[in-house]
């Protein structure tokens, strides 16, 4: 995480409201836990995008703070976190993120040259969420629900 400005996070997450320290992001072969990413030096941090469920999701007992691992990165120092308010659908979260990606390097800043940087994720990530309702095409609670849960967090 050190190395690079932008992470990808395609996994399970783990919310602990009791100790949001121990909020994690479970791995095929282990875990990472807020604790250990707040102790790390993310100096060059940009953007991350959680494409895990409820990274964006408080706790219902503590309705009015932002505790929960989107949060938790921003504290860790990155700019911009894209997170999920509650279950993202397999079939639908490569999609987003595929839309979402190509949207930034799209609209990357030529003075920059070939570099990457989370500078239009929000408009990114709208973007992305309107080609999935108009691939869905139509308001049902299925499609609702496959869209409305991804958001942006930071600027």
């Amino acid at each position: 995480m050190e190395k690079f400005s932008s992470i990808h996070l395609a996994c399970h997450a783990s919310q602990d409201a009791t100790n949001p320290l121990e909020s994690r992001f479970l791995f095929h072969n282990g875990s990472l836990d807020l604790f250990t990413i707040l102790q790390r030096n993310l100096k060059d941090a940009d953007l991350a995008f959680l494409s895990a469920c409820q990274t964006g999701t408080g706790s219902e007992t503590l309705p009015d703070e932002a505790v929960h691992l989107a949060a938790g990165m921003l504290a860790a120092g990155y700019r911009r976190v894209v997170a999920t308010m509650w279950a993202i659908r397999d079939q639908h979260a490569p999609a987003v993120a595929t839309d979402f990606y190509q949207y930034l390097l799209d609209h990357r800043d030529p003075a920059d040259g070939n570099g990457f940087d989370g500078t239009h994720s929000a408009r990114a990530l709208h973007h992305a969420t309107q080609r999935l309702r108009t691939w869905l095409g139509n308001d049902s609670d299925e499609s609702l629900l496959a869209w409305i849960p991804y958001v942006h967090f930071g600027f």
